[in-house]
């Protein structure tokens, strides 16, 4: 019997493969003919669907960053299941894939609780999400020895994420080495709309958050009606990049399903955003 801090893979074998090799080989496919001039980054936006449609997305973004000194990486997420508590921190364990298991940052978890009284020890929420899951499969293909804090949130409370970005370069600064830290958040754009509206739709938002611009990026998300699922962490993202004296964000890839599928009826975009 697996152990309750235990956090078992739920979605490998349905978003991504369920074996070691399997899982290597098909994230090493998205990198043919990629060449990335790696650079270190404070954070990166990263899409969260099934890896035949948003992998390539998110594995050339991953090998678009130096990862070489991070030693811990939070995982922002949106709840997609509704399910445990609003602002939801998983502070001790272990989350395991077929590529091992990586550790929970305990110490940096309980920073996190004390800067931001919101954030509530949970793992329900986290249970059967899979917007941090397919993530740490693609972190571990590129690095082998990090811990997470893994925090999942199913409210688009601005103040709150506000803070929240804040909350999490501060307990950086005061405890971190520099470089040692990366927010990585979890977010797919514009739901099932025809190709030519989502792409439009989310030039506008990828321009925002290029532009670091907080306001920008809630106003065009607002304005134009857009369906990005992890437009709470994205926020969060930036409040962090600005907390921490970013300097710039680059788009690495956009696509959407149907550049895959074929069907550009009702289709769902993915962005690779770094930020330095």
């Amino acid at each position: 019997m697996s152990s309750p801090n235990l956090r078992q893979a739920k979605f490998s074998g349905r978003f991504y493969p369920a074996d070691r090799e399997g899982l290597k080989d098909q994230i090493n496919g998205f990198l043919d003919g990629f060449l990335a001039d790696k650079k270190e980054a404070l954070a990166c936006m990263l899409p969260h669907a099934g890896y035949a449609y948003s992998g390539k997305v998110c594995a050339q973004t991953l090998a678009s960053i130096d990862l070489s000194r991070v030693k811990t990486v939070v995982l922002l997420g949106p709840n997609h299941t509704g399910r445990g508590v609003a602002w939801s921190i998983m502070p001790k364990g272990a989350w395991q894939t077929a590529l091992g298991q990586a550790e929970i940052d305990e110490e940096f978890s309980g920073r996190l609780i004390k800067e931001a009284d919101f954030l509530q020890p949970d793992c329900l929420a986290h249970e059967s999400e899979h917007s941090i899951e397919v993530q740490l499969p693609m972190l571990q293909y590129f690095k082998s020895d990090f811990s997470i804090v893994p925090i999942c949130i199913g409210i688009q409370d601005i103040t709150n994420l506000l803070c929240l970005g804040e909350a999490i370069a501060h307990a950086a600064e005061e405890s971190k080495p520099p470089g040692s830290l990366l927010l990585a958040v979890s977010s797919d754009m514009t739901h099932y709309e025809p190709q030519a509206r989502a792409k439009e739709k989310d030039k506008a938002a990828i321009k925002a958050i290029l532009n670091m611009d907080i306001e920008g990026l809630i106003q065009a998300v607002t304005t134009l009606d857009i369906s990005m699922c992890g437009f709470g962490p994205a926020v969060a993202m930036l409040s962090y990049a600005k907390a921490s004296g970013a300097k710039s964000a680059q788009l690495i890839k956009y696509q959407t399903s149907g550049d895959v599928s074929g069907d550009k009826d009702a289709v769902v975009g993915y962005a690779g955003i770094t930020i330095s």
